[in-house]
């Protein structure tokens, strides 16, 4: 393990210093690469699709797995995006002359090296292996096993690039060992290791939390809610809770409970079932939701469970009080949203959630890197150092101070 990361940590120091029209015309390599030889990426994607039926993954983590062309494609476009980004590297963010006539700049500077350890998505793979790149990091990444021979395809390709440009191809490196024990190792590995990001289900980020001794930024379960308030618009309030639970439900920004105001309760869940049962929604209700719509009870359980899934949640509150308190007891701080034509409800709902993404009249489904500007995202942040929410390039960076100074001495 410490071969592998010393070769990991001499890497990112030539990745740091290289030149930004050096680093997009390798990026764009990376992206005609993949495209290239998507035949090779969708091959091995072939098999962890067999492997996971075989193992029986639930539909959302079959989806997750899932690639085609199009997706590839997709995702060489994202690596194009990430690409074209504004340099994060060496940005002046202060800048000033101290009473000793010091010159002092705040730069910004790449982290090192970024463990990366995250589940089902081969895309990530790459997104993340661009945007440490861009950023001028290492990478180590540890996808789950389940996407073994996608992300190896991936990664092969990636690491092709590099080496035809030169660059150490151990600057994006797979985690060889899938095992616990191998992302034990990992997370305690402050010699080489300066940052991990782990993004995937409770248990992992729990493990991940309770034992590293790197620093870690966490991407926990997205447990988003939506609360329609008495003044909503009832149209734009369905188009917007169905497109956030249905659009994709196996994703960690769709919608897991709604929160109806009771004074509207009568009027629009009616209309909301219509609308979820064309989607086959399997929905769960309180004691008064069910009093209005004939639904499956929504036990204290279910307020705490990440979906991921078609099935939602609704709870009847009596108003923005008992809605923001259950968002606080039970929310992962990941994105909520309210829908309503009142401003100043609006405007006290945003500051009183304490989410890292908190939307008014929109679908927490935007909650992503790609929708946000930042080309893609290594992860949707819930810790609030040293980044929240959809983390990009930029997040990527930390700063040092650069002091000029002309022959200066302290008395």
């Amino acid at each position: 393990m410490k071969t592998f990361l010393q070769k990991a940590k001499d890497a990112s120091r030539v990745v740091a210093t290289l030149e930004p029209k050096r680093k997009k015309k390798i990026l764009f390599d990376m992206a005609d690469k993949l495209e290239k030889h998507y035949e090779e990426i969708l091959k091995a994607n072939k098999l962890d699709m067999t492997k996971g039926r075989k193992d029986e993954l639930s539909k959302a983590l079959l989806d997750r797995l899932f690639l085609n062309k199009e997706r590839v494609f997709a995702m060489a476009n994202g690596i194009r995006e990430i690409a074209t980004l504004k340099e994060p590297v060496g940005r002046v963010l202060d800048g000033w002359v101290n009473k000793d006539n010091l010159k002092i700049e705040k730069v910004s500077v790449p982290i090192g090296v970024i463990g990366v350890i995250y589940e089902s998505r081969p895309n990530v793979t790459s997104d993340t292996a661009a945007l440490c790149f861009k950023s001028g990091n290492g990478c180590i990444l540890k996808g789950g096993k389940e996407a073994k021979e996608s992300n190896s395809a991936i990664a092969k390709l990636l690491e092709q690039v590099l080496e035809e440009n030169s660059i150490p191809k151990e600057a994006i490196m797979l985690l060889p060992d899938y095992s616990r024990e191998g992302v034990s190792k990992l997370i305690k590995m402050d010699e080489f290791v300066d940052l991990i990001i782990p993004r995937g289900g409770e248990k992992l980020i729990r493990f991940i939390s309770e034992n590293a001794t790197v620093p870690v930024i966490k991407h926990d379960k997205g447990l988003c809610h939506i609360f329609i308030d008495k003044k909503a618009d009832i149209k734009k309030a369905i188009d917007i809770t169905v497109n956030a639970k249905v659009q994709r439900p196996g994703v960690c920004n769709a919608l897991e409970t709604l929160l109806v105001n009771e004074e509207i309760s009568k009027d629009i869940l009616p209309l909301l079932k219509e609308e979820f049962d064309k989607h086959s929604t399997l929905l769960k209700g309180c004691e008064k939701t069910r009093e209005i719509i004939s639904i499956k009870e929504a036990t204290e359980e279910d307020w705490d469970i990440e979906y991921l899934d078609n099935i939602l949640s609704i709870k009847v509150v009596d108003g923005l009080d008992e809605a923001i308190e259950h968002i606080q007891k039970h929310s992962s701080f990941h994105s909520e949203a309210i829908i309503t034509e009142d401003y100043s409800v609006a405007e006290e709902f945003m500051d009183r959630v304490d989410s890292s993404c908190v939307y008014v009249n929109a679908s927490t489904r935007f909650t992503d890197g790609g929708e946000f500007g930042f080309g893609a995202e290594v992860g949707i942040s819930t810790s609030k150092l040293h980044a929240r929410g959809p983390m990009g390039i930029n997040d990527l960076t930390t700063y040092k101070y650069k002091i000029y100074g002309n022959g200066q001495t302290r008395e």
